[in-house]
């Protein structure tokens, strides 16, 4: 008898920790009826390029920036790659420190330099200065080394929930600005004299712009190539990205935390032994916009991760001259667990294909988690 009183109290607080649990779970909402993005008047397109036109130099400087130990994959990767191809402007891969660039969730590379070597090399500054989202937000460096770039006159994007970074910073106070749908309110919170705007891809204003999730670098990107070389230019490189349509229309309320969104992802976590290691072969002048995507998206089902791997150490060159750091070493993957090989195909499609794959291994409501952590637009 003195062995039962404890454990009823213990069965006694689980149930109460069922019963609270269910009732958080059914207090989310279910996902919103499908609904599509307004257009963007004109008028607010042309005042965005005309707030993006190059500060400094015919020939832009473009710094992106990184921490070492944990900067976000495609928020990195992304707007290097796009730009690169554009080949209007000069742009440069930097990291807090000397030493490999680990990305999350997937893929490690090499910075083309330090911020300290930047500031020698350019004493002026860049034009741009893209900020992704990192493991924190207050890194000392990062901070003084953007606010110096602003008060040279760079202009500062932080994309997704490297907004938070540019919050920290201090340059987002009393401005319009947005974020990722999950850390818009940490954004209000830590930064609570932002004026927030919804249904907007991209926001910018007094020299610093803000996107919302993961995939808008896409656009963003698009529109600064507009900003610096005109609407051609940045037509020719969507059509080589495979993208229609880039502009800054969006529709946040699409974008929330959901009751399907938490019950798949607390159901994959929790099958903890159906987690798998996807190998993806890192090989010279592939593309690192579509490999970023495509790593990203496999990282983001909570049953998978992407490995990139190669028959041999040290780094691989990319497309644009990005150098590619393996995780392992090996001749070959085990062909059950070895992701399509990174082809020609447009970026856009890469991404397309690997949510199709996703669906296709794990079920739709996986790719649909994958697809809310992109914040990935609908097509129109």
């Amino acid at each position: 008898m003195k062995h039962r009183t404890p454990l009823r109290a213990a069965l006694a607080v689980a149930a109460l920790g069922l019963v609270a649990f269910g009732g958080w779970i059914a207090s989310l909402p279910a996902p919103p009826a499908p609904a599509a993005a307004q257009p963007v008047p004109s008028a607010q397109t042309q005042a965005t390029l005309a707030a993006l036109a190059p500060p400094k130099r015919p020939r832009p400087l473009v710094a992106i920036v990184g921490l070492n130990d944990a900067t976000e994959t495609t928020d990195y990767l992304m707007p290097y790659g796009i730009l690169r191809r554009s080949g209007v402007a000069d742009v440069v891969a930097l990291a807090t420190e000397a030493g490999p660039v680990k990305l999350y969730p997937a893929l490690t590379v090499e910075a083309d330099a330090t911020l300290a070597q930047f500031d020698a090399r350019h004493t002026d500054g860049a034009d741009y200065v893209i900020v992704p989202a990192m493991s924190r937000d207050d890194d000392p460096r990062v901070l003084a080394w953007i606010r110096a770039q602003a008060a040279k006159g760079a202009i500062v994007i932080g994309v997704c929930a490297g907004a938070k970074v540019v919050g920290a910073a201090g340059l987002l106070d009393g401005k319009r600005a947005t974020t990722h749908w999950y850390y818009l309110d940490q954004l209000r919170e830590r930064t609570p004299s932002i004026r927030y705007v919804a249904d907007r891809r991209f926001v910018v204003d007094q020299g610093v712009a803000t996107t919302t999730g993961i995939s808008a670098s896409m656009p963003m990107s698009l529109t600064l190539i507009e900003a610096i070389a005109g609407r051609e230019k940045a037509e020719a490189t969507a059509r080589d990205l495979g993208l229609a349509h880039w502009d800054a229309r969006h529709r946040s309320a699409a974008f929330r935390f959901t009751r399907p969104f938490a019950l798949t992802v607390m159901g994959n976590t929790l099958a903890f032994w159906n987690r798998e290691a996807l190998g993806i072969e890192l090989v010279p002048g592939m593309d690192e916009v579509s490999l970023a995507l495509v790593a990203d998206a496999w990282s983001r089902t909570y049953r998978s991760r992407a490995v990139a791997f190669a028959q041999a150490p040290g780094p691989i060159e990319g497309r644009h001259g990005l150098r590619l750091l393996p995780d392992r070493v090996s001749v070959e993957w085990p062909a059950q667990r070895l992701l399509p090989a990174i082809t020609a195909a447009p970026p856009a499609q890469a991404l397309n294909d690997a949510l199709a794959r996703i669906e296709g291994r794990y079920g739709a409501k996986t790719a649909e988690v994958v697809a809310m952590q992109l914040e990935l637009q609908p097509s129109r």
